[in-house]
């Protein structure tokens, strides 16, 4: 698994790490059942503490993406839970086109992205 985590960026490491981890998901880089690496090897690998590849698998459990296994670690196992997943994303959503309407960007701007970057998902 490759993560590149920008050490310069003002968002939390365990954030650029889940993040990340989404998209591996969404672009079927990573897929249902596929176990993580270790919490100790991920840190080692990319050069951060255990702590915060253990809250990146934390938080991604509590949204749904993992299920923490004590025997296989973390594993690939995404919710089904397509209410929960679009109010989230309501909810996301919702500040981001906020403050793009505070930057005049258009509606027909948006729509373009959206639809940019929904294909990059749905190969």
């Amino acid at each position: 698994m490759i993560v590149e985590i920008d050490f310069n960026s003002d968002e939390a490491i365990y954030i650029q790490l889940r993040n990340q981890i989404i998209i591996g998901i969404a672009t079927e880089r990573l897929r249902e059942g596929e176990t993580l690496p270790s919490v100790r090897q991920l840190a080692d690998d990319i050069g951060i503490n255990m702590h915060t590849v253990n809250k990146a698998y934390s938080v991604l459990k509590q949204e749904g993406f993992v299920k923490l296994d004590r025997r296989r670690g973390a594993v690939i196992s995404l919710d089904a839970d397509k209410i929960r997943a679009i109010r989230e994303m309501e909810r996301d959503l919702s500040v981001i086109l906020a403050r793009g309407a505070c930057k005049n960007v258009s509606r027909e701007e948006v729509h373009r992205l959206v639809d940019s970057i929904f294909d990059a998902f749905s190969g």
